[in-house]
């Protein structure tokens, strides 16, 4: 795949972002299909499903961080130690967290996070890669605190890395776990990202 046929449907080219899908080898016990290739055919193992979504860069809504609430720099190790709050299988070490630094899509603007204005804790964070190569922008980490969530701190990450990425990208790309229970295809959406493609990754 090159980059001429991957910017014709993103989403539908890859399972990953065009710099990921240029350098990962997928394990032999492992098979990445999208929605209407896994349907046609059966496969046996593990099925974990991921959607992909696109946004145009377009009409942007408005990042609004709630009262109580302040964006503030933190450094890699309270990065990883909050995305390692947020999930139950999901681990994120701190050489792992200063190893995205060295990634050629690293940018230090795309790095984000909230704190509670009382009690100083890190409630929110996310970060966003930029492929300046092909215009991609990449939302990557997105975590909010889990006692945290339904006060529209999710939306403001992802508005507020939106409104950052707006004169630097093309467009953006995500993906996320469907089965996540903090339902995030629901936040994207409501952000403004559309035309969804399921893909599954199988292991057997």
């Amino acid at each position: 795949m090159n980059a001429k046929e991957y910017l014709a449907d993103p989403c539908k080219a890859s399972s990953l972002p065009f710099w990921k899908a240029e350098t990962i080898n997928i394990p032999e016990h492992m098979k990445v299909l999208r929605d209407d290739e896994f349907s046609n055919c059966k496969y046996d193992g593990f099925d974990d499903q991921y959607f992909r979504l696109i946004h145009d860069l377009k009409n942007l809504k408005e990042a609004v961080l709630p009262d109580s609430f302040e964006l503030v720099q933190c450094e890699e190790k309270s990065f990883a130690e909050h995305i390692n709050s947020c999930y139950e299988h999901e681990h994120m070490s701190i050489k792992e967290m200063l190893a995205y630094k060295s990634h050629p899509v690293y940018d230090p603007d795309l790095w984000v996070s909230v704190i509670e204005s009382d009690s100083k804790k890190i409630v929110a964070t996310g970060i966003a890669e930029l492929d300046t190569r092909i215009g991609e922008g990449v939302l990557e980490w997105i975590q909010v605190s889990s006692d945290y969530r339904k006060l529209g701190l999710g939306k403001y990450i992802v508005c507020e890395l939106l409104i950052r990425l707006e004169n630097k990208a093309d467009f953006v790309t995500v993906s996320g776990r469907v089965a996540n229970k903090s339902n995030p295809y629901a936040l994207y959406k409501s952000c403004g990202f559309v035309n969804p493609v399921i893909w599954h990754v199988v292991t057997t």
